[in-house]
């Protein structure tokens, strides 16, 4: 029996159905005409979430936020031109980040290609520096050769963006007109209808690596006599999205090795109901004491994790001479000085498990020698100290509004942390906390842009509560998110810390240079920010005193939209309060 269809609509339902069969479970889109067989297809799928953002900048930066908090990949939607050049920023961050995103554009027939034709540029592998895997599509073809063909592209970016090369992926779709399914193109056998409608390869096997046993691989043996033989040592634990047992086999490690853990604001140690003895928080303002650095110069270090964030640990890891490991998922490399010995392919949980469990059967046994315990005892000054110059200070300082939220934030909550300075703050002045915390950050290239979108789609995730630490620039740059959180009810608490410009750049040589460096860097821009919150239909507070933060935050908590709390401060007291603490810290551990 013959059956008149609309090849485009079939091709990209029968995509679509194979995506929502292996598990993809959230779609943004952006409108458009040419993306309309794809548009069609994802809105007609039960199984697949759509979010709708007319911004495809914003749209990305939503999706990479979906897909952080679910570790599972999301697809993003756009039509052909410049629409796709707009994802780029979100694809560029999901690369450096290892997020999973399924990137489907739409483009025109490869006849329109350089010959003028409206809306048309070379999409061919138009992401190839920041992506870990193309496929270009062509255009449908109603065979079962070809739909094939297709199912095993949607099979191979799904596992190439979750399991094999982590991280965003993409597809590009040709169409030619008739896009809307009411317009037939073609008439085919019922037997291809049958094919393309029923998923016959996502309950396969869609991953298996072979691994060896890690205790014998010999990286891993010839780490494990290093960390037998140096006393002194150091743990250090970057940004990461690590799995639970890892808190726990990280800590044990600690002890056994007698090695202190240097744990990232963003990296999780430093919140939830576990050990935190050895967990250093306030290693930034001690490593700025030229004393205590060089009196602490490591043997062995063993790093975990991304990137760290603190310039003081960056700076004294470029003086440090001492055999550096790196253990991530990927073997990926974390060290801008250069100066590590390897990095391997491991999962942290899975390193620190096999490597306790080979330390226990040698049956290692390490006597404190004061290593770890000077740490401790410096960490112990540097907490009180913050006490006493941080969390006392008055109204408005940036460095406090950190330590008002951890106080104020319930319990198995996520937070986002902006670029540029409350991702610094935040590594500096978050002291270790055993409520449940999940921290989240584009740290991958550390762009202000889209940053709000982001945290929309970590916090349309999973209904746990969500807030936002975020400069006035950022939210600046990435107000046509706030439509995603009008349109949706996302109920976002966002902390708007407003110095009315670029205050990151008060810490940098340029700023004495007056004039100039306030006409082109501070960037003051005058904005109420007020008038953008209510035109999106957000809940806005100008907060005038810690007493009032606390009241409206949690106030804030309880609203079903988005919220704003705008802090106003001043950079330049601001800076003057971290560098009082920064040289109390180097006062106080000198002596």
């Amino acid at each position: 029996m013959k059956i008149k269809i609309n090849r485009n609509i079939l091709w990209t339902e029968t995509f679509v159905q194979e995506l929502a069969a292996l598990g993809v479970r959230h779609v943004s889109i952006s409108p458009g005409s040419r993306n309309t067989p794809l548009t069609l297809a994802f809105a007609t799928c039960k199984e697949i979430k759509s979010y709708v953002h007319i911004d495809e900048r914003s749209s990305g930066f939503f999706a990479l936020g979906l897909a952080k908090a679910t570790d599972t990949p999301v697809a993003v939607v756009c039509t052909s031109g410049t629409a796709t050049v707009e994802l780029y920023p979100a694809i560029v961050e999901a690369y450096k980040q290892r997020v999973p995103l399924i990137i489907c554009t739409a483009d025109r027939p490869p006849e329109l290609l350089d010959k003028g034709a409206n809306q048309t540029i070379n999409q061919i592998n138009l992401y190839k520096n920041h992506i870990r895997w193309f496929y270009d599509l062509g255009l449908p073809d109603p065979s079962i050769p070809k739909l094939k063909q297709l199912k095993l592209a949607a099979k191979e970016a799904f596992i190439k963006s979750l399991y094999e090369s982590k991280g965003p992926v993409h597809l590009n779709f040709h169409f030619r007109k008739p896009f809307e399914p009411k317009f037939t193109t073609d008439e085919v056998n019922e037997n291809i209808i049958l094919f393309a409608g029923k998923s016959n390869l996502a309950n396969k096997s869609l991953y298996k690596k072979r691994t060896k046993e890690i205790s014998k691989e010999k990286w891993f043996v010839d780490i494990f006599n290093q960390l037998k033989k140096y006393k002194r040592g150091l743990i250090i634990v970057g940004p990461d999205n690590y799995d639970p047992r890892f808190l726990k086999g990280c800590q044990i490690l600690s002890q056994k090795l007698s090695y202190p853990i240097l744990a990232d604001g963003t990296s999780q140690l430093r919140f939830g109901k576990h050990n935190k003895s050895s967990i250093i928080t306030g290693f930034d303002a001690l490593l700025r004491s030229d004393k205590f650095s060089s009196q602490h110069y490591p043997e062995i270090i063993l790093q975990f994790g991304r990137t760290i964030t603190s310039k003081g640990l960056d700076s004294f890891l470029e003086n440090c001479n001492a055999v550096r490991y790196m253990v991530n998922a990927y073997g990926d490399w974390f060290d801008p000085a250069d100066k590590a010995k390897a990095s391997y392919s491991c999962k942290p949980f899975l390193f620190c498990e096999s490597m306790n469990e080979k330390l226990r059967l040698s049956k290692f046994s390490r006597k404190p020698d004061g290593w770890l315990q000077s740490f401790v005892n410096a960490e112990s000054t540097a907490l009180q100290l913050k006490k006493e110059i941080i969390d006392k200070s008055g109204f408005a300082n940036e460095a406090r509004v950190i330590n008002e939220v951890l106080e104020a934030i319930p319990n198995d909550s996520r937070i986002m942390l902006s670029n540029s300075m409350p991702v610094r703050d935040f590594d500096y002045f978050a002291s270790n906390n055993n409520k449940k915390i999940i921290m989240y950050n584009n740290r991958g290239a550390s762009g202000i842009d889209g940053i709000t979108s982001t945290a929309l789609g970590i916090a349309a995730s999973n209904g746990k509560p969500t807030v936002l630490i975020t400069g006035d620039l950022a939210f600046y740059y990435d107000l046509n998110g706030l439509l995603g959180a009008k349109n949706y009810n996302i109920p976002l608490v966002i902390v708007l810390i407003n110095n009315n410009g670029g205050g990151i750049f008060e810490v940098l040589p340029i700023s004495s240079y007056g004039e100039v460096f306030n006409k082109y860097f501070l960037t003051p821009h005058n904005l109420e920010f007020k008038n953008f919150v209510k035109a999106y239909g957000g809940n806005y507070i100008n907060v005038k005193s810690w007493n009032e933060f606390r009241k409206s935050f949690k106030l804030a908590l309880k609203q079903k939209q988005f919220s704003v709390l705008e802090i106003k401060t001043n950079s330049t007291e601001s800076l003057k309060l971290r560098k009082k603490f920064w040289k109390a810290v180097s006062e106080r551990i000198a002596n």
